[in-house]
């Protein structure tokens, strides 16, 4: 919203772009020619930008094709099994294999089930 005003009654997100953009037209044009609004074009840009997240969309769309890509390229075959997971000793390792000591006064139990 240009006019300053967000949704909620303070300043909306884009309202210092806006600012920023006509404090540019204001000094780099003239009421006789607007030559100087061609020096002003990034500072549109940026506004346009917070409007319309356009670059942003574009990059996220960017990350999710290579990532999508790079999710084909290694199949599921490549990744560790639950056994190999097991040699780390984050599933059904023994208790020595986790370098823990049962308890003498609390009690243990094999099973959680």
């Amino acid at each position: 919203m240009a006019s300053g005003y967000g949704l909620n009654g303070g300043p909306s997100r884009c309202f210092p772009f806006w600012q920023e953009v006509l404090a540019c037209y204001v000094v780099n044009t003239t009421a006789d020619s607007a030559q100087g609004a061609a020096k002003c074009s990034p500072v549109l840009e940026d506004y346009m930008e917070c409007l319309h997240h356009r670059k942003e969309v574009s990059r996220i769309k960017a990350i999710q094709t290579a990532y999508r890509k790079k999710a084909i390229e290694s199949p599921a075959e490549n990744r560790p099994t639950a056994g190999e997971i097991r040699k780390l000793g984050l599933i059904d390792a023994t208790m020595e294999e986790k370098n823990l000591k049962v308890g003498k006064w609390i009690p243990y139990r094999k099973d959680n089930f």
